[in-house]
């Protein structure tokens, strides 16, 4: 049940109908039977996953919160993080590391029948599970209190606008607002009404139109032309942002509409000038996870340069493999990893300095763009061999000119588009008179343009 469906319409219809109608309990107890029928709806056998992952840190978070000894607590945060991480390396990696090993022994000239085990990867696994693993780590520093509510905190792990593709929510903003009374007010409507209209704009009429170029050059293997493949690749960095961006603005609208504000997750990342200010503005529920519970556990920015750098780089090659089981997502995770360790080390000895013009700014923004369109290749192409094979195709004084007058027209023109029309705040949205009338041009576009037969959300994979 896909948020671009009339099931999803007729499913939110009943949803919101009754939703309004209910006390605070009443509505959690709907939300939550609400969000297993979504969710249930991919493959039931689902639920008992998320229901295990559920039951087992809820109750690791009270048996914490119980005990004065941080030996002990340190246990039961261990079991939390040995359940939940184990249960998602078994369902998402299990195939990839015994692929990999097999491949590895075979090249040492040791051979071995390679295992197979027909393993469905369960939506949205990685997602509900770093968020509630955010749960118990936050009990066990400290910073929270857990919930005595089964139901509550059910709803938290489950809640469906955001439960398969984000945003990773903390306990400490979802939580206390599904504990306690929530009331819808206009604000909350306009930004709700707005959100979906955009998010589904972006989704249908702009990734899924998209979707059709990048996927026929990429699954071509290496039919397609260096051109073709230069035109794919800015055309995925722009599906990939309109789908994922698009998905996490529907979640906070339908939120919206219940009175409950979720996290912003992207902020006009193509605008970026730096790798840090990229990692700030994309994907932030995740860049902010990695950061408070891997970067800064690995170390941080206390232990010297090397301790650093080394931080870094192991939590985006972490956070690639996050994304996928595929030696393409390391390599992504891996890029970006080694370009925010260069900026940083340029940063500090002073050899690279922030723009402060309007050309400086916008050089950067060009130049930013370049380096987050070839890791969008390393993240799309569908095996190692393929990026080379296009690097290839790349390397030629023509497709070299190409690539950098594509770029430029692409952060200009498109970019300046998108965030133009993502300037306003969500939380200042209007539906003035003028908005209004491009929330109708938005459905118009998303009623007669949508490809026939649509694409799912990218991220569901992960």
């Amino acid at each position: 049940m896909v948020f671009n469906s009339w099931q999803f319409l007729a499913f939110v219809l009943v949803v919101f109908g009754l939703y309004y109608r209910l006390p605070r309990v009443g509505q959690n107890w709907m939300l939550l039977i609400a969000s297993y029928v979504f969710y249930g709806a991919w493959d039931v056998r689902f639920l008992a996953l998320i229901a295990g992952s559920t039951l087992l840190d809820y109750v690791v978070g009270l048996r914490m919160a119980a005990q004065t000894r941080p030996s002990i607590r340190k246990r039961w945060l261990m079991v939390s993080l040995t359940g939940n991480l184990g249960t998602l390396a078994f369902f998402k990696y299990f195939g990839f590391f015994v692929d990999s090993a097999t491949t590895a022994l075979a090249g040492l000239g040791l051979p071995v029948e390679r295992l197979h085990l027909h393993i469905v990867l369960p939506v949205g696994i990685s997602f509900y599970t770093f968020q509630t693993l955010s749960y118990t780590i936050d009990v066990y520093r400290g910073h929270l209190t857990p919930t005595r509510s089964l139901r509550d905190f059910a709803l938290f792990v489950a809640y469906f606008p955001q439960l398969v593709a984000g945003p990773i929510e903390r306990a400490t903003n979802l939580l206390p607002q599904i504990l306690n009374t929530r009331i819808v007010t206009l604000a909350h409507v306009h930004r709700g009404l707005w959100l979906i209209s955009w998010g589904l704009f972006k989704k249908v009429v702009i990734a899924d139109n998209l979707a059709m170029i990048v996927d026929r050059t990429f699954n071509a293997g290496v039919g397609p032309s260096g051109w073709e493949y230069l035109i794919a690749t800015y055309a995925f960095a722009y599906q990939i942002y309109c789908d994922f961006s698009g998905y996490s603005d529907m979640a906070r609208g339908l939120a919206a509409l219940m009175g409950i504000d979720l996290m912003v997750n992207f902020n006009r990342p193509y605008l970026a000038t730096d790798p840090r200010d990229f990692w700030r503005r994309w994907h932030i529920s995740l860049s902010t996870w990695l950061r408070d519970y891997l970067y800064i556990p690995l170390g941080g920015s206390r232990g010297g340069p090397r301790r650093t750098a080394l931080a870094l780089f192991a939590t985006m090659v972490l956070g690639g493999l996050w994304h996928g089981a595929a030696w393409t997502f390391v390599a992504w995770g891996a890029f970006h990893g080694a370009l925010l360790v260069a900026h940083r080390f340029l940063i500090q000895t002073r050899e690279v300095r922030m723009p402060e013009t309007w050309l400086g700014r916008w050089t950067a923004r060009i130049v930013m763009f370049h380096l987050v369109a070839f890791g969008w290749l390393l993240f799309r192409a569908q095996d190692l061999a393929q990026v080379g094979h296009v690097l290839a195709s790349f390397a030629t004084p023509m497709m070299l000119t190409l690539v950098a007058a594509q770029g430029i027209v692409a952060v200009a023109g498109v970019t300046t588009l998108l965030a133009w029309m993502e300037r306003t705040p969500d939380d200042d949205v209007r539906l003035s008179p003028m908005r209004l009338v491009v929330v109708a041009m938005l459905w118009a576009a998303i009623m007669v343009a949508p490809p026939i037969g649509g694409q799912p959300f990218l991220y569901f994979q992960f």
